[in-house]
């Protein structure tokens, strides 16, 4: 079955000097104050829409890789992702880097970088996000 989530946010003002408030909705566990100067410049304690996309790929990637892992036989301890999302402004997002470092037991290097592309390619956020670069590092702890 479907799911679908929920998130909405409020705008106040311009691009340049208004703010806004984003919540997410469907979990009700907050909400998070967004302006252009926190996207473009320093986050002095607020959220982007970049961040809030590092912080879904990160997950759905790990969940991914987790999934592949224990397939292959191999579920890991631990996986550490981090997500990257490079924001121009002018131009957008130019890239996303993900990182991850994973305890697996009776895992090759090898094989962990492979099932890491796989799960780089297919993650429901990355097929999201086809129209841009997306790089790994994979390394095991």
């Amino acid at each position: 079955m479907a799911t679908v989530r929920h998130a909405h946010t409020v705008w106040e003002g311009d691009l340049l000097k208004g703010k806004g408030e984003v919540t997410l909705d469907s979990s009700g566990i907050g909400s998070y104050e967004v302006s252009w100067p926190s996207r473009a410049e320093e986050p002095n304690g607020r959220t982007s829409p970049e961040e809030l996309i590092a912080a879904a790929h990160s997950s759905c990637f790990s969940m991914a890789f987790s999934n592949g892992l224990a397939k292959a036989g191999n579920p890991p301890t631990r996986l550490e992702t981090k997500a990257d999302v490079t924001f121009q402004p002018g131009e957008g997002i130019t890239g996303i880097h993900l990182t991850v470092r994973g305890e697996v037991p009776g895992m090759d290097a090898d094989q962990f970088q492979a099932l890491a592309e796989d799960a780089k390619k297919n993650c429901p956020v990355s097929q999201a996000l086809t129209g841009t670069t997306i790089t790994l590092t994979a390394e095991l702890a």
